[in-house]
Protein backbone atom coordinates (compact mmCIF):
# COMPACT_ATOMS: atom_id res chain seq x y z
CA UNK A 1 0.00 0.00 0.00
CA UNK A 2 1.28 3.51 -1.22
CA UNK A 3 1.76 5.71 2.04
CA UNK A 4 0.19 9.49 1.67
CA UNK A 5 3.27 11.23 1.77
CA UNK A 6 4.87 8.54 -1.05
CA UNK A 7 1.83 9.33 -2.96
CA UNK A 8 2.05 13.21 -2.61
CA UNK A 9 5.40 13.06 -4.37
CA UNK A 10 4.45 10.97 -6.82
CA UNK A 11 2.26 13.24 -7.70
CA UNK A 12 4.51 16.24 -7.89
CA UNK A 13 6.35 14.03 -9.84
CA UNK A 14 4.17 13.72 -12.31
CA UNK A 15 3.03 17.40 -12.29
CA UNK A 16 6.68 18.46 -13.10
CA UNK A 17 7.16 16.09 -16.13
CA UNK A 18 3.95 16.80 -17.81
CA UNK A 19 1.37 20.21 -18.82
CA UNK A 20 -1.34 20.18 -20.66
CA UNK A 21 -1.47 22.80 -23.07
CA UNK A 22 -3.93 23.56 -25.61
CA UNK A 23 -5.71 20.37 -25.09
CA UNK A 24 -2.85 18.30 -25.18
CA UNK A 25 -1.00 16.41 -23.01
CA UNK A 26 2.64 16.51 -23.42
CA UNK A 27 6.39 15.91 -21.60
CA UNK A 28 8.51 19.41 -20.45
CA UNK A 29 10.97 20.92 -22.17
CA UNK A 30 13.85 18.50 -21.65
CA UNK A 31 17.61 19.57 -21.02
CA UNK A 32 20.68 20.58 -23.85
CA UNK A 33 22.41 17.45 -23.09
CA UNK A 34 19.32 15.17 -24.92
CA UNK A 35 19.67 17.40 -28.39
CA UNK A 36 23.78 17.72 -27.94
CA UNK A 37 25.66 15.55 -26.27
CA UNK A 38 29.23 15.77 -25.02
CA UNK A 39 32.21 13.66 -25.07
CA UNK A 40 35.17 14.74 -23.10
CA UNK A 41 38.45 13.23 -24.94
CA UNK A 42 41.30 15.03 -22.50
CA UNK A 43 40.34 16.64 -19.08
CA UNK A 44 42.16 16.16 -16.29
CA UNK A 45 39.15 14.03 -14.80
CA UNK A 46 39.09 12.11 -18.11
CA UNK A 47 42.75 11.39 -17.83
CA UNK A 48 41.68 9.62 -14.44
CA UNK A 49 39.42 7.58 -15.50
CA UNK A 50 41.22 6.75 -18.88
CA UNK A 51 43.61 5.52 -16.54
CA UNK A 52 41.53 3.82 -14.42
CA UNK A 53 39.99 1.67 -17.58
CA UNK A 54 43.22 0.93 -18.84
CA UNK A 55 42.67 3.39 -22.07
CA UNK A 56 45.39 5.33 -24.08
CA UNK A 57 46.28 8.07 -21.76
CA UNK A 58 47.74 11.33 -22.34
CA UNK A 59 51.23 11.92 -21.74
CA UNK A 60 51.83 12.40 -17.49
CA UNK A 61 52.99 16.47 -17.97
CA UNK A 62 50.67 17.38 -20.71
CA UNK A 63 48.68 20.18 -19.58
CA UNK A 64 46.07 20.74 -23.14
CA UNK A 65 45.17 24.59 -22.44
CA UNK A 66 44.11 24.47 -25.88
CA UNK A 67 44.53 27.87 -27.60
CA UNK A 68 44.05 27.29 -31.27
CA UNK A 69 42.36 24.22 -33.42
CA UNK A 70 42.12 23.05 -36.62
CA UNK A 71 40.77 19.71 -37.78
CA UNK A 72 42.74 17.54 -40.07
CA UNK A 73 40.97 14.82 -41.20
CA UNK A 74 38.37 11.72 -39.75
CA UNK A 75 40.73 10.83 -37.39
CA UNK A 76 42.89 13.57 -36.15
CA UNK A 77 42.65 17.10 -34.98
CA UNK A 78 45.66 19.43 -34.27
CA UNK A 79 45.99 21.91 -31.16
CA UNK A 80 48.33 24.98 -29.58
CA UNK A 81 48.65 24.69 -26.53
CA UNK A 82 49.61 27.94 -24.17
CA UNK A 83 52.98 26.48 -23.49
CA UNK A 84 54.13 26.93 -26.88
CA UNK A 85 53.46 23.57 -28.29
CA UNK A 86 51.51 21.83 -31.58
CA UNK A 87 50.21 18.76 -30.95
CA UNK A 88 48.43 15.80 -33.33
CA UNK A 89 45.78 13.78 -31.61
CA UNK A 90 44.78 10.43 -33.54
CA UNK A 91 41.62 8.54 -32.95
CA UNK A 92 39.38 11.72 -31.34
CA UNK A 93 36.23 10.04 -33.11
CA UNK A 94 36.02 7.30 -31.15
CA UNK A 95 33.71 6.90 -28.44
CA UNK A 96 34.37 6.10 -25.98
CA UNK A 97 37.75 7.88 -26.62
CA UNK A 98 39.67 5.15 -25.23
CA UNK A 99 42.29 5.29 -28.27
CA UNK A 100 43.14 8.70 -28.51
CA UNK A 101 47.17 8.61 -29.16
CA UNK A 102 49.31 11.75 -28.97
CA UNK A 103 51.95 13.27 -30.86
CA UNK A 104 53.72 16.96 -30.15
CA UNK A 105 54.69 17.96 -33.45
CA UNK A 106 56.19 22.02 -32.70
CA UNK A 107 57.83 23.53 -29.87
CA UNK A 108 59.21 26.60 -28.62
CA UNK A 109 56.03 28.68 -29.97
CA UNK A 110 55.16 32.20 -27.95
CA UNK A 111 51.97 32.10 -27.10
CA UNK A 112 50.28 31.02 -30.15
CA UNK A 113 46.24 31.34 -30.29
CA UNK A 114 44.81 30.24 -33.36
CA UNK A 115 45.90 27.58 -35.62
CA UNK A 116 44.81 26.59 -39.27
CA UNK A 117 45.66 23.92 -41.84
CA UNK A 118 46.75 24.81 -45.57
CA UNK A 119 49.04 23.90 -47.79
CA UNK A 120 50.85 20.83 -45.67
CA UNK A 121 51.78 23.32 -43.31
CA UNK A 122 50.41 24.69 -39.92
CA UNK A 123 49.99 28.30 -39.85
CA UNK A 124 49.70 30.27 -36.28
CA UNK A 125 49.96 33.61 -34.77
CA UNK A 126 52.77 34.19 -32.25
CA UNK A 127 53.08 37.40 -30.30
CA UNK A 128 54.96 38.91 -32.84
CA UNK A 129 54.40 36.98 -36.16
CA UNK A 130 52.16 34.51 -38.02
CA UNK A 131 54.13 31.69 -38.52
CA UNK A 132 53.76 28.76 -41.01
CA UNK A 133 55.50 25.50 -39.62
CA UNK A 134 55.53 22.14 -41.30
CA UNK A 135 57.40 18.93 -41.47
CA UNK A 136 60.16 18.51 -44.70
CA UNK A 137 61.75 15.49 -43.67
CA UNK A 138 58.21 13.36 -43.37
CA UNK A 139 59.95 12.16 -39.50
CA UNK A 140 55.85 13.54 -38.19
CA UNK A 141 58.15 16.22 -36.23
CA UNK A 142 58.06 20.39 -37.23
CA UNK A 143 61.68 21.19 -38.48
CA UNK A 144 60.90 24.30 -41.01
CA UNK A 145 59.52 27.79 -38.55
CA UNK A 146 58.94 30.83 -41.43
CA UNK A 147 57.95 34.28 -40.72
CA UNK A 148 55.37 34.73 -42.89
CA UNK A 149 54.38 38.24 -41.94
CA UNK A 150 54.96 40.65 -38.82
CA UNK A 151 55.23 44.25 -37.77
CA UNK A 152 52.82 45.29 -35.29
CA UNK A 153 54.31 46.16 -31.60
CA UNK A 154 54.86 44.15 -29.06
CA UNK A 155 55.55 46.51 -26.06
CA UNK A 156 55.65 43.20 -23.45
CA UNK A 157 52.57 44.61 -22.31
CA UNK A 158 50.83 41.60 -20.11
CA UNK A 159 47.37 41.73 -22.87
CA UNK A 160 49.11 42.09 -25.89
CA UNK A 161 47.52 39.36 -27.48
CA UNK A 162 47.87 38.48 -31.16
CA UNK A 163 44.66 36.21 -32.15
CA UNK A 164 44.53 34.09 -35.68
CA UNK A 165 44.51 33.28 -38.26
CA UNK A 166 41.41 32.27 -39.83
CA UNK A 167 41.02 32.05 -43.87
CA UNK A 168 38.79 34.28 -46.17
CA UNK A 169 37.83 32.98 -49.17
CA UNK A 170 40.43 34.83 -50.92
CA UNK A 171 43.10 33.07 -49.48
CA UNK A 172 43.74 35.85 -47.08
CA UNK A 173 44.29 35.54 -43.47
CA UNK A 174 43.26 37.25 -40.92
CA UNK A 175 44.40 38.04 -37.64
CA UNK A 176 43.18 40.71 -34.64
CA UNK A 177 45.34 42.57 -31.81
CA UNK A 178 44.60 43.37 -28.32
CA UNK A 179 44.50 46.61 -26.75
CA UNK A 180 47.64 47.19 -24.26
CA UNK A 181 45.30 47.59 -21.03
CA UNK A 182 46.31 49.96 -18.34
CA UNK A 183 49.55 50.56 -19.98
CA UNK A 184 52.64 51.82 -17.40
CA UNK A 185 55.23 54.53 -18.22
CA UNK A 186 57.79 51.41 -19.07
CA UNK A 187 55.27 50.12 -21.86
CA UNK A 188 54.57 53.63 -22.78
CA UNK A 189 58.17 54.99 -23.44
CA UNK A 190 57.81 51.81 -26.54
CA UNK A 191 54.51 52.84 -27.91
CA UNK A 192 53.22 54.87 -30.63
CA UNK A 193 51.97 58.05 -29.24
CA UNK A 194 49.39 59.77 -31.55
CA UNK A 195 49.36 64.21 -30.45
CA UNK A 196 45.68 65.27 -31.34
CA UNK A 197 44.13 62.60 -29.30
CA UNK A 198 46.60 61.50 -26.69
CA UNK A 199 46.32 58.01 -26.65
CA UNK A 200 49.03 55.70 -26.48
CA UNK A 201 49.67 51.84 -27.80
CA UNK A 202 51.98 49.65 -29.50
CA UNK A 203 51.87 49.86 -33.43
CA UNK A 204 48.54 48.68 -34.71
CA UNK A 205 47.13 47.17 -30.90
CA UNK A 206 43.32 47.05 -31.38
CA UNK A 207 43.62 46.64 -35.15
CA UNK A 208 41.80 43.52 -37.16
CA UNK A 209 44.69 42.89 -40.01
CA UNK A 210 44.77 40.72 -43.15
CA UNK A 211 47.89 39.07 -44.57
CA UNK A 212 47.47 38.22 -48.33
CA UNK A 213 48.97 35.43 -49.69
CA UNK A 214 52.01 37.23 -50.90
CA UNK A 215 52.79 38.32 -47.22
CA UNK A 216 51.91 41.44 -47.12
CA UNK A 217 49.91 42.60 -44.00
CA UNK A 218 47.43 45.32 -44.35
CA UNK A 219 45.34 46.96 -40.95
CA UNK A 220 41.59 47.02 -42.79
CA UNK A 221 39.43 48.15 -39.49
CA UNK A 222 39.85 49.26 -35.84
CA UNK A 223 38.93 49.90 -32.31
CA UNK A 224 38.89 46.67 -30.50
CA UNK A 225 39.82 45.44 -27.21
CA UNK A 226 39.65 41.93 -26.78
CA UNK A 227 39.05 40.54 -30.16
CA UNK A 228 39.73 36.68 -29.08
CA UNK A 229 37.61 35.32 -31.88
CA UNK A 230 37.09 35.54 -35.95
CA UNK A 231 36.30 33.71 -38.55
CA UNK A 232 34.39 33.91 -42.05
CA UNK A 233 30.90 33.30 -43.01
CA UNK A 234 29.45 31.49 -45.95
CA UNK A 235 30.10 34.39 -47.96
CA UNK A 236 33.50 34.85 -47.04
CA UNK A 237 32.96 38.40 -44.83
CA UNK A 238 34.97 37.91 -41.94
CA UNK A 239 33.74 39.06 -38.49
CA UNK A 240 35.30 39.16 -34.97
CA UNK A 241 34.13 38.98 -31.42
CA UNK A 242 35.08 41.43 -28.48
CA UNK A 243 34.94 41.10 -24.86
CA UNK A 244 32.80 43.78 -22.12
CA UNK A 245 35.32 46.90 -20.90
CA UNK A 246 36.34 50.19 -21.37
CA UNK A 247 34.36 51.57 -24.17
CA UNK A 248 32.91 48.30 -25.03
CA UNK A 249 29.40 48.14 -23.08
CA UNK A 250 28.89 44.89 -23.57
CA UNK A 251 30.04 41.34 -25.76
CA UNK A 252 30.13 41.94 -29.17
CA UNK A 253 30.03 40.70 -32.58
CA UNK A 254 31.28 42.62 -35.62
CA UNK A 255 31.68 42.38 -39.25
CA UNK A 256 35.38 43.14 -40.35
CA UNK A 257 35.79 45.46 -43.07
CA UNK A 258 38.13 48.07 -44.51
CA UNK A 259 37.95 51.86 -42.88
CA UNK A 260 35.45 50.95 -40.13
CA UNK A 261 35.92 51.91 -36.44
CA UNK A 262 34.15 49.89 -33.54
CA UNK A 263 34.63 51.22 -30.29
CA UNK A 264 37.84 51.09 -28.51
CA UNK A 265 39.89 54.48 -28.98
CA UNK A 266 43.11 53.67 -28.04
CA UNK A 267 43.34 51.83 -31.11
CA UNK A 268 42.99 55.19 -32.94
CA UNK A 269 46.82 55.65 -31.69
CA UNK A 270 47.91 54.22 -34.86
CA UNK A 271 45.37 55.86 -36.93
CA UNK A 272 48.08 58.26 -38.47
CA UNK A 273 50.73 55.28 -39.48
CA UNK A 274 51.30 54.89 -43.21
CA UNK A 275 48.57 52.03 -44.76
CA UNK A 276 46.00 53.37 -42.08
CA UNK A 277 42.56 53.16 -43.75
CA UNK A 278 41.01 55.13 -40.89
CA UNK A 279 41.73 59.13 -40.77
CA UNK A 280 40.27 62.14 -39.70
CA UNK A 281 38.54 61.18 -36.28
CA UNK A 282 39.24 64.23 -34.42
CA UNK A 283 37.23 63.94 -31.07
CA UNK A 284 35.12 61.16 -29.12
CA UNK A 285 31.80 61.01 -28.11
CA UNK A 286 32.29 60.19 -24.24
CA UNK A 287 29.21 59.50 -22.18
CA UNK A 288 26.27 59.38 -25.02
CA UNK A 289 23.83 56.62 -25.63
CA UNK A 290 25.65 54.49 -28.44
CA UNK A 291 22.74 55.44 -31.25
CA UNK A 292 23.57 58.97 -30.08
CA UNK A 293 27.47 58.15 -30.29
CA UNK A 294 27.27 56.92 -34.09
CA UNK A 295 25.33 60.40 -35.12
CA UNK A 296 28.17 62.24 -33.42
CA UNK A 297 31.10 59.74 -35.00
CA UNK A 298 30.46 58.66 -38.48
CA UNK A 299 33.10 56.41 -38.35
CA UNK A 300 31.78 54.85 -35.56
CA UNK A 301 30.08 51.51 -36.90
CA UNK A 302 27.55 49.21 -34.70
CA UNK A 303 28.11 45.79 -34.01
CA UNK A 304 26.35 42.89 -36.16
CA UNK A 305 25.01 41.78 -32.74
CA UNK A 306 25.08 42.78 -28.58
CA UNK A 307 25.07 39.88 -26.71
CA UNK A 308 23.40 41.10 -23.23
CA UNK A 309 25.83 40.40 -20.27
CA UNK A 310 25.27 37.71 -18.63
CA UNK A 311 21.97 36.37 -20.54
CA UNK A 312 23.83 35.82 -23.27
CA UNK A 313 27.57 35.21 -21.78
CA UNK A 314 30.17 37.16 -20.11
CA UNK A 315 33.03 37.00 -22.59
CA UNK A 316 33.08 35.60 -26.23
CA UNK A 317 35.72 33.57 -27.79
CA UNK A 318 35.72 31.96 -30.85
CA UNK A 319 33.54 32.00 -34.19
CA UNK A 320 32.82 29.26 -35.91
CA UNK A 321 30.22 28.41 -38.87
CA UNK A 322 28.04 25.88 -38.81
CA UNK A 323 29.16 24.11 -42.14
CA UNK A 324 27.97 21.09 -42.13
CA UNK A 325 24.56 20.64 -44.22
CA UNK A 326 22.64 19.94 -41.43
CA UNK A 327 25.10 17.17 -39.64
CA UNK A 328 24.98 19.40 -36.67
CA UNK A 329 21.37 19.72 -36.54
CA UNK A 330 18.78 22.32 -37.85
CA UNK A 331 21.19 25.34 -37.92
CA UNK A 332 23.65 25.01 -40.99
CA UNK A 333 24.96 28.49 -42.37
CA UNK A 334 24.72 29.84 -38.58
CA UNK A 335 27.52 30.59 -36.39
CA UNK A 336 28.24 29.24 -33.00
CA UNK A 337 30.34 31.33 -30.52
CA UNK A 338 32.41 30.59 -27.51
CA UNK A 339 31.97 31.66 -24.01
CA UNK A 340 34.49 31.66 -21.70
CA UNK A 341 33.18 32.69 -18.36
CA UNK A 342 30.22 30.51 -18.39
CA UNK A 343 31.57 27.86 -19.96
CA UNK A 344 29.08 27.78 -23.01
CA UNK A 345 28.30 28.10 -26.69
CA UNK A 346 26.05 30.55 -28.20
CA UNK A 347 24.05 30.51 -31.48
CA UNK A 348 24.11 33.52 -33.73
CA UNK A 349 21.65 34.01 -37.19
CA UNK A 350 22.79 36.85 -39.27
CA UNK A 351 21.10 38.69 -42.73
CA UNK A 352 22.01 41.57 -44.18
CA UNK A 353 20.15 44.98 -44.32
CA UNK A 354 20.52 47.88 -46.66
CA UNK A 355 24.36 46.28 -47.09
CA UNK A 356 24.77 46.04 -43.46
CA UNK A 357 24.96 42.86 -41.15
CA UNK A 358 22.64 42.32 -38.34
CA UNK A 359 20.88 39.70 -36.41
CA UNK A 360 19.81 37.89 -33.19
CA UNK A 361 21.78 36.07 -30.89
CA UNK A 362 20.40 32.69 -28.79
CA UNK A 363 22.19 31.00 -25.93
CA UNK A 364 22.60 27.32 -26.83
CA UNK A 365 24.91 25.28 -25.09
CA UNK A 366 25.78 25.33 -21.38
CA UNK A 367 27.80 22.88 -19.02
CA UNK A 368 31.43 22.78 -20.61
CA UNK A 369 34.41 21.64 -18.89
CA UNK A 370 36.10 24.69 -19.08
CA UNK A 371 35.86 28.12 -20.44
CA UNK A 372 35.07 27.21 -24.04
CA UNK A 373 38.41 28.95 -25.95
CA UNK A 374 38.03 27.29 -29.24
CA UNK A 375 35.54 25.24 -31.93
CA UNK A 376 36.27 23.66 -34.88
CA UNK A 377 33.96 21.29 -37.00
CA UNK A 378 34.61 17.88 -37.58
CA UNK A 379 34.13 15.62 -40.83
CA UNK A 380 30.84 14.35 -39.17
CA UNK A 381 29.63 17.48 -38.02
CA UNK A 382 30.13 17.20 -34.75
CA UNK A 383 32.34 20.20 -33.38
CA UNK A 384 35.89 20.42 -31.33
CA UNK A 385 35.83 22.30 -28.24
CA UNK A 386 39.04 23.26 -26.81
CA UNK A 387 39.27 24.55 -22.99
CA UNK A 388 41.32 26.66 -21.34
CA UNK A 389 40.68 29.20 -18.18
CA UNK A 390 44.21 30.43 -18.24
CA UNK A 391 44.00 30.84 -14.87
CA UNK A 392 40.70 32.99 -14.91
CA UNK A 393 37.89 32.83 -13.53
CA UNK A 394 35.27 30.34 -15.34
CA UNK A 395 32.47 27.79 -14.84
CA UNK A 396 33.11 24.22 -14.99
CA UNK A 397 34.96 20.99 -13.13
CA UNK A 398 38.42 21.73 -15.21
CA UNK A 399 41.14 24.42 -16.22
CA UNK A 400 41.50 22.81 -19.63
CA UNK A 401 40.64 20.37 -21.90
CA UNK A 402 39.16 18.92 -24.95
CA UNK A 403 35.39 17.98 -25.74
CA UNK A 404 33.22 17.07 -28.31
CA UNK A 405 29.55 18.36 -28.97
CA UNK A 406 27.32 15.90 -30.70
CA UNK A 407 23.93 16.23 -32.41
CA UNK A 408 21.70 13.21 -30.94
CA UNK A 409 19.42 13.53 -34.22
CA UNK A 410 16.84 14.69 -32.00
CA UNK A 411 15.18 17.88 -33.11
CA UNK A 412 15.49 20.55 -30.56
CA UNK A 413 12.36 22.93 -30.57
CA UNK A 414 13.79 26.44 -31.18
CA UNK A 415 13.74 29.95 -32.71
CA UNK A 416 16.01 28.99 -35.69
CA UNK A 417 15.94 32.57 -36.95
CA UNK A 418 14.30 35.80 -36.25
CA UNK A 419 14.28 38.57 -39.11
CA UNK A 420 13.20 41.81 -39.40
CA UNK A 421 10.79 43.25 -40.83
CA UNK A 422 9.38 46.75 -41.76
CA UNK A 423 6.82 46.02 -38.92
CA UNK A 424 8.20 43.64 -36.45
CA UNK A 425 9.75 40.68 -36.85
CA UNK A 426 8.96 37.31 -38.30
CA UNK A 427 10.18 34.37 -36.16
CA UNK A 428 11.47 30.84 -37.82
CA UNK A 429 10.84 27.49 -36.31
CA UNK A 430 12.65 24.00 -35.69
CA UNK A 431 9.21 22.17 -35.40
CA UNK A 432 5.69 23.18 -36.24
CA UNK A 433 4.43 25.22 -33.61
CA UNK A 434 0.78 25.11 -32.26
CA UNK A 435 -1.53 27.80 -33.61
CA UNK A 436 -3.11 29.13 -30.79
CA UNK A 437 -0.37 29.42 -27.92
CA UNK A 438 1.88 31.19 -31.26
CA UNK A 439 -0.59 33.54 -32.37
CA UNK A 440 -1.62 34.28 -28.71
CA UNK A 441 -0.06 37.97 -27.79
CA UNK A 442 0.30 36.79 -24.05
CA UNK A 443 3.12 33.68 -25.24
CA UNK A 444 5.48 36.74 -25.84
CA UNK A 445 7.16 39.89 -23.98
CA UNK A 446 9.46 42.04 -25.87
CA UNK A 447 11.66 45.52 -24.52
CA UNK A 448 13.97 47.24 -26.90
CA UNK A 449 16.83 49.19 -24.86
CA UNK A 450 20.55 50.47 -25.72
CA UNK A 451 24.18 50.90 -24.33
CA UNK A 452 26.28 54.33 -23.49
CA UNK A 453 29.14 54.47 -25.29
CA UNK A 454 31.58 55.86 -22.44
CA UNK A 455 35.01 55.23 -21.30
CA UNK A 456 34.35 53.45 -17.96
CA UNK A 457 34.04 49.39 -17.49
CA UNK A 458 31.05 48.05 -19.69
CA UNK A 459 27.54 49.80 -19.36
CA UNK A 460 23.98 48.81 -17.97
CA UNK A 461 20.48 48.63 -20.43
CA UNK A 462 19.64 52.37 -20.87
CA UNK A 463 16.58 53.94 -22.03
CA UNK A 464 14.53 49.92 -21.63
CA UNK A 465 11.21 50.46 -23.45
CA UNK A 466 8.04 47.71 -22.87
CA UNK A 467 6.80 46.69 -27.11
CA UNK A 468 3.33 45.36 -27.66
CA UNK A 469 2.35 43.45 -30.41
CA UNK A 470 -0.80 44.08 -32.41
CA UNK A 471 -1.09 41.24 -34.77
CA UNK A 472 0.18 37.97 -35.09
CA UNK A 473 -0.04 35.49 -38.07
CA UNK A 474 1.02 31.78 -38.50
CA UNK A 475 2.21 30.00 -41.94
CA UNK A 476 0.55 27.44 -42.89
CA UNK A 477 2.99 24.87 -42.58
CA UNK A 478 3.45 26.13 -38.93
CA UNK A 479 7.18 27.33 -38.87
CA UNK A 480 6.90 30.96 -38.85
CA UNK A 481 5.10 33.63 -37.34
CA UNK A 482 4.66 36.99 -37.88
CA UNK A 483 5.00 39.60 -34.98
CA UNK A 484 3.38 43.08 -35.33
CA UNK A 485 5.36 44.98 -33.02
CA UNK A 486 4.78 48.71 -31.82
CA UNK A 487 7.68 50.78 -31.30
CA UNK A 488 11.12 49.53 -32.99
CA UNK A 489 13.57 51.84 -32.46
CA UNK A 490 17.13 51.68 -35.11
CA UNK A 491 20.10 51.08 -32.91
CA UNK A 492 18.91 49.20 -30.23
CA UNK A 493 18.51 45.83 -28.90
CA UNK A 494 15.26 44.05 -29.08
CA UNK A 495 14.43 41.21 -26.52
CA UNK A 496 12.29 38.83 -26.97
CA UNK A 497 11.04 36.73 -24.44
CA UNK A 498 8.89 33.71 -26.05
CA UNK A 499 7.84 31.33 -22.85
CA UNK A 500 4.10 30.82 -23.94
CA UNK A 501 4.68 29.37 -27.32
CA UNK A 502 4.27 25.62 -27.64
CA UNK A 503 5.15 23.18 -30.76
CA UNK A 504 2.43 21.03 -32.24
CA UNK A 505 3.05 18.29 -29.42
CA UNK A 506 2.96 20.87 -26.60
CA UNK A 507 6.42 20.89 -26.22
CA UNK A 508 7.96 24.49 -24.86
CA UNK A 509 10.93 26.19 -26.67
CA UNK A 510 14.41 24.82 -25.17
CA UNK A 511 15.37 28.34 -24.87
CA UNK A 512 12.31 30.89 -25.51
CA UNK A 513 14.95 33.74 -25.14
CA UNK A 514 16.35 35.59 -28.66
CA UNK A 515 18.21 39.16 -28.72
CA UNK A 516 17.93 40.86 -31.87
CA UNK A 517 20.26 44.10 -32.49
CA UNK A 518 18.19 45.77 -35.41
CA UNK A 519 20.41 48.52 -36.52
CA UNK A 520 18.11 48.80 -39.59
CA UNK A 521 14.44 48.51 -39.92
CA UNK A 522 13.96 47.02 -43.45
CA UNK A 523 11.91 49.42 -45.65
Amino acid sequence: MVKRSHFFLLVFALAMCFSYVGGQQSVFAESEEDYYRLVSIMTPKAQTESRAQNWKPAPGDLVLEVSGMAVLDERRVAVTIRKGEIWILDGVYDEPPKNVTYKRFATALHEPLGLIWKDDSFYTVQRSELTRIRDTDGDGTADEYLTVTKGWGVTGHYHEYAYGPKLDHQGNMWLTLNIGLGLKQEHKQRTVHEPTLGFSQGRWRGWGMKCTPAGKLIPVCAGMRSPSGLGANRAGDMFYTDQQGNWVATNTLHHMREGAFFHHVEALASMNLEGSPIQGIKSIPNGLPFPAAIKRMPQLKPPAVWFPYKKVGQSTTDIMLDNSGGKFGPFDGQFFVGEFTQAAMQRVFLEKIDGQYQGACFPFRAGFASAVLRMDQGTDGSVFVGLSNRGWSSLGTASYGLQRLVWTRKMPFEIKEMRAQPDGFELEFTKPVDPKTATDPNSYKMKSYTYTYHSSYGSDEILAKDLTFENLTASADGLKVKLKVNGLRELYVHELQANGVRSNDGQPLLHPQAYYTLNRIPK
